[in-house]
């Protein structure tokens, strides 16, 4: 087939129209998403593609709000003895005066199941079946173009989804999908492209092609995730600062500037994931990072953030205002004292500690070398991890503050860290926040080895 599948979304005032196609499009500006009645007044479309084609064409219609006038409406257009089907009854309905007065929004969604292939009802599983939303049905049914109720709001408290899947088998509609259009399941668009699959079996395979390409998309995605979350850990690994150890107000300053400057970075990662997902920026507050309890406001380098996370700050790692911030020389991964370092140019370890060699000297003629504690980058990679869990399991029609679930973190808190983070201390040149960045081979392998690494939340 070389036309797209053209899918009219309809159904009664704010059962949440908009925000299936929100979900279905991933786009969170998609039309006008409200808890007032009659959001949508016109017909807005969009479109899903497979490498670069169109192969659904989807249309946003506006409430049905007067299912039991329109019906009498329709009923009183027929003439004595007359035999019509529902397509007819529905065109001469849209020929009439009432279409263009009483009943406009009724007729703008009629006019698109009409000009529709197949259309998507959504249906408040919360509502009780009221007898305005069972002529409605019947209307819809009357156009003769195949329908796929989509129950949503599913999971809500006290939802009535049997009775809605009762009162349908009574009109004749058997295939229907639970869908909820604010926390879709995992496999919820996959189950939703299949069940329509079942109805339209001229489109079978442009819908297939779509469930392969938003599984390849999304599974795309989560790598691209996964990529940013690696980036930000070896930047932040790899990041120093050296200065005057016997000047306590410089080491303060500098060791402020390098937390400030890890919290840029962050912040960036954050802002990244979300364009990522394709949210707004007012979709997630990203002052913060988000803790146990969902909030957004603790500091990266507060004492409270790692405590909550049952985090333990390095023997390397000082108290108080430097929390989270190694002082002297880091070598794999552990950072040493002056003490340390000369005790092994006294035992003779120069030559094997070559590579640090002129770090050392430094610190012998009075330099420190700043780092980020290994507890601040386990808390990165689990705030981090977090959101991206969060993200790639939210609708693009949620209204509520992103919420977080406290996946298995274990591997962050307690284990090892990744080897490749602990060679990344021993490069700074693979950070971008040093002057001395280069992005060469040896980088862009730790990146990829890192990426495969992370624990997929």
């Amino acid at each position: 087939m070389t036309s797209p599948l053209r899918l009219a979304v309809v159904g009664h005032t704010n059962t949440g129209k908009t925000s299936l196609l929100r979900t279905l499009t991933r786009d969170a500006g998609f039309g006008e998403v409200s808890a007032r009645p009659s959001t949508t007044r016109h017909v807005e479309g969009a479109n899903l593609l497979v490498d670069g084609a169109c192969v659904v064409e989807l249309y946003d219609t506006p409430g049905m709000e007067d299912a039991i006038g329109l019906l009498d409406t329709i009923d009183a257009l027929a003439h004595d003895g007359e035999r019509l089907d529902g397509p007819a009854r529905i065109e001469r309905f849209l020929h009439s005066p009432q279409a263009h007065e009483r009943f406009e929004q009724e007729a703008k969604v009629l006019r698109q199941m009409l000009a529709s292939d197949a259309a998507l009802v959504v249906i408040d599983a919360r509502d009780p079946v009221l007898a305005k939303f069972r002529d409605e049905l019947n209307i819809l049914a009357s156009c003769g173009r195949p329908l796929l109720p989509v129950l949503n709001f599913i999971h809500a408290p006290g939802n009535r989804e049997q009775a809605w899947r009762d009162a349908l088998a009574r009109i004749g509609l058997h295939a229907i999908i639970g869908f909820d259009t604010v926390a879709p399941e995992i496999d919820g668009e996959r189950r939703l492209l299949e069940k329509l699959i079942t109805l339209l079996d001229a489109h079978r395979e442009p819908l297939r092609r779509l469930i392969t390409a938003r599984e390849q998309e999304a599974a795309e995605r989560l790598a691209a995730g996964h990529r940013l979350i690696a980036e930000l850990l070896v930047d932040c690994a790899a990041a120093q600062r050296r200065v005057a150890h016997d000047d306590p107000v410089i080491t303060q300053q500098a060791v402020e500037q390098l937390r400030e400057t890890i919290r840029r970075r962050e912040t960036a990662c954050v802002t990244a994931l979300i364009d990522l997902y394709r949210f707004r920026p007012e979709d997630v507050v990203i002052k913060g990072l988000p803790m146990l309890d969902g909030r957004w406001s603790d500091d990266l380098f507060s004492p409270e953030a790692l405590k909550r996370m049952g985090i333990r700050l390095g023997k390397g790692a000082l108290a108080g205002a430097m929390t989270g911030i190694g002082i002297d020389l880091v070598v794999g991964g552990m950072t040493l004292g002056a003490a340390t370092i000369l005790g092994a140019v006294a035992g003779g370890l120069w030559q094997a500690v070559g590579h640090y060699g002129e770090r050392l000297l430094g610190t012998m003629r009075g330099h420190h070398t700043l780092t980020v504690d290994d507890a601040i980058l386990r808390l990165l990679a689990i705030r981090q991890g977090w959101l991206l869990n969060a993200l790639s399991r939210r609708g693009h029609a949620a209204f509520e503050p992103l919420k977080l679930d406290d996946p298995d973190v274990q591997r962050w808190r307690k284990a090892a860290l990744p080897e490749t983070l602990r060679s990344a201390r021993l490069h700074p040149e693979w950070s971008t926040l040093n002057a001395g960045f280069s992005a060469g081979p040896a980088r862009e392998e730790a990146l990829s080895r890192l990426t495969h690494e992370h624990p997929d939340h």
